[in-house]
């Protein structure tokens, strides 16, 4: 039945024009039939948008990243419903730029605009209803969205490395500059003397060539900064536009040196004035000349609140003198005695080209940071320098030139300190030059070129943001249509003559009193003005003007950019799809990736993966062939018989960045052929299971249909298996150990549960087990066992001198405990621990020998051996308690681990516990977190009973060469649901002591996820009882630089006061740490990080008073005296006396108060100190203890003397033990320093407080450096900073 065109579904398309600026926020709408071709669409789009079809790409836009997504294919003869639109819903695409060219506009003749424009000067590309507009104009609030706006201007931007935005406004202004430009393309680069990539000047040619001639919207800059030297951190740094000019014409002044353009630079920007002071007695004048390429302009006068209110005031402020008088004095050389004098600066020479810096950085020396000044400053487009000569000095007889008495230079002005001969300047030709000999010539030269100093303004470099940060971009007015353009990285766009009014500073409106509070921050920063002089102002080369080394370099570069657009379009019309390849002699998964062409054929797609699989000489290539392959379930979805001369972009559905499906290049034998794999099929990987040797076979792969029926697939099976299908038994595992019995014949394999790939097991014997219900039958213990059966490797005790006296202790106390009731001897089993280190070859002596076989206790090694720096270590490797004795193997860690015979190790990471052990005991996802206690435990001799239907077969191991000398391992095949209580039991005999005397430990590699070995080590040493925790204790030492000291690893039990575990601690610390204490003269504290907290009274009781977990911390602190804390309503602080008088601070003193009242600590306070108490004023620390701060902030930065009567209260807070009080006697004074004092103690300071970390005061981000290297690289300087 042939539909009608009403009845057909239609497709709606949403087209936005991404390529330009006005239209990014509008869009065009399509309703078309879904069987309209995809290049009708084109068509109708370029007939609604006005380009050229063919000038411009497609992509999907629905939510995606446009960068990422493949332009739609027009070549072919696809509907738009075979490419992927959806009839009745909203299908959104994005018109982009085709090859990183902009569209071309249809012209009236419906003609395409001729690209040879483009090769010629560049200049604006006409376009309808283009006209400059202030809404182009970039506004401070600059963002990535305008590099989606197209040029249409016929410009070039240059692309932003990272926060080059500073060089980019530089090179753009150099780039629009005709006599640089022009004087650049006349140099000649000579690749027999240099190597081009560290050639500025060629580079620079390069870079010049590209912005006048390519047809990309913005070029790179990473081959200019790599002639600079600069590596990619570079890019992040961002620099001073006027200090980069500097430094990139003293890089060009050096490259050319001995060639025509040695001079260039001096020609162009290069003016002179004379540093004179005058004695105001006699009229003697001593002087020198200065050179300068900038003029910096002061936007504030020193001291003053006003700013200039044009550059024509800073420009008279900047030459006005200043008189010298009383103790500022001049000694004037003819007088021979200190004179009144006037110091000042005048004008010489202008350059051709005037460059005037706008000082808006300045430092703040109330707030000792940098600042940025955004007062308004007004600036001409033409502006007269003659008024800015002055010769009513030159005509004084006095006038006498003096060479070593020259005054200092003003300001930032860029000077070189010139001879005082006038007769080596008679080469200048411009501006104002006082060399003649003659008096009366020297006038009337002034005279005459005071009329020709109008400049026009033709470059603005504006900065807007903070002077911690921003971004600069130019607005250059080109001379060959006056036209003003911004160039903003990669945006061009047409601006105004009121655009660049906004860049003057200062308020956007009037706000009334509040408007300096809301001056914007961006503004013009540096204006470069030409000399109006039609004898010199030059155009620009036109193309049959270049030299002929400029028409080479335009051919070579138009030459790579065609490679590169070839190259973008290969790269468009490359398939690239995961390839996978099982070899047939490593049988190793192989995984790669295949890049063909979409017109290659599979044939030759089979050649290009056969050389990239690497397989030649292992197996024929005719022996190999590609099929669709799904990795995440391992399904063959179908193979390509017949289609090997089908284009591999209609095999795989086109170009597409990513695929739903991959490749995989199959193998055979050459005695082999191929299975025909037909899409709907389904895998099935076939165990067959031997009930008398208990083994399961390795997997047989088998396709069926999902709509088959059991006894179908049992055939099925049988003929793949060799079995009779007629005492077949088969048993599907759905998900990780859900076996399924397929016992209804009529059932299909849907029904059953089937899916593209799985798993069954088949047995076929004639044994009674048939007859036995399926959860009580040897086939599935046997496939329970399979399911559940792990491999451990497991490193024993190395064997020392004392392994026969071990033997003789654990043969003795397994009589005994034979001996006893079942009660007692299953307490030995209540030891279960597991833990993590880092590596089997950290291990240091992990069996010490036994002197003493009644003391087991002593063999314990301390966690410090492990790990040496438990000080700063927040997490530890500690032994978990006796609540997890009955904790499953596979509960320990939910990473995957293999099976004894290697298959599936992904589905050891759930578990589902045997029939027997179903509810038996708690998993540590259920027991109560970190409880000692409270976890149900069965002490009746379960956990030994359940070690008799766990499976567990231990033989010895040769392990690798690096694991230890004379180190022994075992291979350990386990039920992984056997609890670490019975692991443990069937690991005594091996290891030759009780459960309860070792310990086991998981091995990490490296602080990574533990290695699929699966290795275990054990350690000797008496294992964590139930209602026990492993503390570590730490020495507090308030007035040590380091005040928290690791000292030992302790166990604190349930039940156990505080005196007790001290008793216990006292030969510990004298036998480890060499603390001979008494247990009155210390005392135990809460830890907090390294903050210490409440104190802990003697007849306190843990888990009752005190809460304690694993991995707690706890504080050792010495007394000095007898114990004052007796009670939890007392509270104990730490006070340090602040001496202002001095800027120091005293050591820490503890204060212990009997309530939390201010008074009490003011009248403790003053009996300690000797100060008055109605002197005493404190504040409280801020921060880590010891809350640290510098002598420099204290007096001032603290909340000194709250207004409070009691200490729990805001601001205080102090609600515990161990807070920080800092106090001081009001009337003494603050130290009075000098600058060189303060200097010093800044440094002492900071340098004290960084050792401890603390933090001294705010430092800004250090700057780079800004330095171009001449040899294209640094030179790496070790000694410097």
């Amino acid at each position: 039945m042939i539909l009608g065109a009403a009845d057909e579904p239609r497709v709606l398309c949403i087209i936005q024009d991404t390529t330009n600026s006005k239209t990014v926020n509008e869009c065009i709408t399509l309703n078309l039939p879904a069987s309209t071709p995809l290049r009708r669409l084109f068509e109708d789009v370029a007939t609604k948008v006005g380009y050229v079809n063919g000038t411009f790409d497609l992509v999907w836009g629905n939510g995606a990243n446009v960068a990422d997504m493949m332009p739609l294919d027009q070549t072919g003869d696809k509907t738009v419903l075979d490419a992927g639109f959806e009839p009745g819903k909203k299908n959104f695409l994005h018109l982009t730029d085709k090859d990183g060219e902009q569209p071309h506009i249809m012209s009236e003749d419906s003609g395409a605009v001729d690209d040879s424009t483009q090769d010629r000067f560049i200049g604006p590309l006409p376009r309808e209803g283009s006209v400059g507009c202030s809404n182009d104009y970039v506004s401070q609030n600059y963002s990535y969205s305008s590099i989606l706006s197209k040029s249409e201007t016929g410009y070039v931007g240059l692309v932003n490395q990272a926060m080059t935005c500073y060089l980019n406004s530089l090179l753009q202004t150099l780039f629009m500059t005709p006599e640089f430009r022009n004087a650049l393309y006349k140099w000649e680069f000579e690749e027999s003397e240099e190597d081009p990539v560290t050639s500025i000047p060629y580079q620079l040619q390069r870079l010049f060539v590209l912005l006048q001639t390519s047809k990309k919207r913005a070029i790179e800059t990473t081959d200019v900064t790599r002639s600079f030297g600069w590596d990619s951190s570079e890019a992040w740094q961002q620099h001073d536009v006027q200090e980069l000019c500097r430094v990139m014409f003293d890089a060009l002044e050096q490259k050319w040196k001995q060639t025509e353009q040695a001079d260039l630079i001096n020609e162009l920007y290069q003016g002179k004035l004379k540093d004179y002071v005058r004695c105001l007695e006699c009229g003697y004048e001593s002087w020198r000349i200065d050179t300068y390429l900038d003029i910096p302009l002061v936007i504030r006068p020193y001291g003053s609140n006003q700013a200039f209110a044009r550059v024509e005031e800073a420009l008279h402020a900047f030459i006005q003198p200043e008189i010298l008088d009383g103790p500022n004095q001049y000694f004037c050389e003819r007088c021979k005695k200190k004179c009144d004098a006037r110091k000042g600066l005048r004008f010489l020479h202008f350059p051709y080209l005037l460059t005037l810096q706008l000082k808006r950085f300045d430092f703040d020396y109330t707030t000792m940071h940098r600042i940025k000044l955004n007062d308004r400053m007004t600036f001409p487009e033409e502006l007269d320098m003659s008024t800015f000569i002055d010769v009513e000095d030159e005509k004084s007889p006095q006038t006498e030139s003096c060479t070593d008495s020259g005054a200092e230079n003003e300001g930032s002005c860029h000077s070189d300190q010139m001879s005082n001969d006038f007769s080596n300047d008679d080469g200048v030709d411009e501006g104002i030059c006082l060399e003649s000999n003659s008096g009366a010539e020297r006038i009337s030269k002034v005279g005459n070129e005071k009329n020709s100093l109008l400049y026009e303004l033709f470059s603005v470099m504006v900065h807007s943001g903070s002077a911690s940060g921003g971004h600069y971009y130019a607005c250059i007015k080109s001379f060959s249509d006056d036209q003003w353009y911004s160039f903003n990285d990669q945006h061009v766009s047409k601006i105004t003559q009121e655009d660049i009014k906004k860049t003057y500073g200062g308020t956007s409106g009037s706000r009334g009193y509040y408007s300096s509070a809301f001056a914007s921050s961006t503004n013009a920063y540096m204006l470069i003005y030409r000399l109006k002089d039609p004898t010199r102002n030059a155009k620009f080369l036109e193309v049959n003007e270049y030299p002929e080394h400029i028409k080479e370099l335009v051919q070579k570069e138009k030459e790579l950019e065609e490679q590169e657009k070839r190259q973008r379009e290969i790269e468009r019309n490359t398939c690239k799809i995961k390839l996978f390849c099982m070899h047939p002699l490593k049988q190793i998964m192989m995984e790669n990736k295949l890049e063909v062409h979409k017109d290659k054929t599979l044939k030759e797609a089979v050649e290009i993966a056969y050389k990239i699989m690497d397989l030649e000489g292992a197996v024929p290539l005719d022996c190999c062939r590609l099929v669709k392959y799904d990795e995440f379930h391992d399904y063959l979805e179908r193979s390509y018989e017949g289609e090997e001369d089908t284009p591999m972009g209609i095999l795989l559905g086109g170009v597409k960045s990513t695929y739903m499906f991959d490749l995989l290049l199959e193998t055979r034998r050459p005695d082999q052929v191929f299975q025909c794999y037909k899409p709907g099929e389904v895998m099935v990987k076939v165990h067959v299971v031997d009930l008398k040797t208990e083994s399961v076979a390795p997997p047989i792969s088998v396709r069926a249909y999902l709509n088959q029926t059991v006894t179908e697939f049992k055939h099925l099976i049988s003929k793949a298996v060799h079995l009779p299908a007629e005492t077949m038994r088969v048993v599907l595992e759905r998900c990780y150990n859900d076996l399924r019995l397929l016992n209804v014949a009529n059932k299909t394999l849907k029904a059953e549960g089937f899916f593209r790939s799985n798993k069954v097991f088949v047995e076929s014997s004639e044994s009674l087990d048939r007859q036995t219900a399926f959860t009580d039958s040897h086939l599935w213990k046997l496939l329970d066992r399979h399911a559940n059966t792990i491999r451990l490797y497991v490193s024993l005790p190395e064997q020392s001198p004392g392994s026969q006296l071990k033997r003789t202790v654990y043969q003795k106390q397994q009589q005994q405990a034979q001996e006893g009731d079942n009660g007692d001897s299953s307490k030995s089993t209540e030891a279960s621990d597991f833990e993590n280190i880092e590596s089997p070859l950290n291990e240091r002596d992990s069996s010490a020998s036994i002197s003493d076989p009644e003391n087991f206790q002593s063999e314990e090694r301390s966690d410090s051996d492990v790990n040496n720096d438990r000080s700063t270590s927040s997490v530890d490797s500690d032994i978990l308690s006796s609540s997890h004795s009955s904790d499953t193997l596979c509960n320990v860690d939910n990473a995957p681990m293999p099976l004894a015979n290697g298959l599936d190790s992904h589905s050891i990471t759930s578990s589902r516990r045997s029939k027997a052990n179903e509810g038996k005991k708690e998993t540590w996802d259920t027991a109560e977190e970190d409880s000692g206690t409270d976890s149900e435990y069965d002490e009746s001799g379960k956990s030994r009973g359940e070690a008799q239907y766990m499976y567990f077969k231990a033989e010895p191991y040769a392990a690798d060469e690096g694991s230890g000398e004379g180190q022994k391992w075992l291979m350990v095949h386990v039920d992984k649901r056997i609890t670490l209580s019975a692991f443990k039991q069937h690991l005594e005999p091996l290891v030759g002591v009780l459960s309860s005397h070792f310990k086991v430990f998981r091995v990490y590699a490296s602080n990574q996820e533990f290695e699929n070995d699966n290795k275990i080590t054990i350690r000797l040493g008496r294992a964590l009882k139930k209602g026990e925790y492993r503390v570590k204790v730490y020495q507090l030492l308030v007035n040590e630089p380091e005040p928290c000291k690791f000292l030992l690893d302790a166990v604190f039990a349930k039940g156990m006061t505080v005196r007790q575990s001290k008793e216990e601690l006292l030969p510990q610390l004298r036998e480890q740490c060499g603390l001979n204490l008494t247990i009155d003269r210390f005392r135990l504290r809460k830890k907090t990080w390294k903050n210490p907290g409440t104190v802990f009274l003697d007849y306190h009781v843990y888990e009752e008073d005190i809460n304690i977990s694993s991995n707690w911390e706890v504080f050792l602190e010495i007394l000095d005296g007898i114990e004052k804390m007796k009670s939890m309503s007392q509270l104990a602080v730490l006070s340090k006396r602040w001496r202002p008088s001095v800027m120091k601070l005293d050591p820490f003193h503890e204060v212990v108060l009997e309530s939390s009242s201010v008074d009490e600590l003011k009248e403790q306070l003053s009996e300690i100190s000797g100060i008055s108490m109605e002197n005493v004023e404190f504040a409280k620390g801020r921060g880590t203890f010891p809350c640290d701060i510098s002598v420099l902030e204290i007096h001032q930065d603290l909340y000194w003397n709250p207004k409070v009567t009691t200490l729990n209260v805001w601001p205080l807070y102090i609600c515990d033990d161990g807070a920080v009080i800092f106090y001081r006697n009001k009337t003494e004074e603050l130290m009075e320093l000098t600058d060189e004092q303060r200097n010093e103690l800044m440094k002492k300071e900071s340098s004290r407080l960084q050792k401890t970390g603390h933090r001294v005061t705010y430092s800004p981000r250090k700057e780079k450096a800004l330095k171009i290297y001449l040899d294209g690289a640094p030179n790496k300087d070790l000694t410097q900073d």
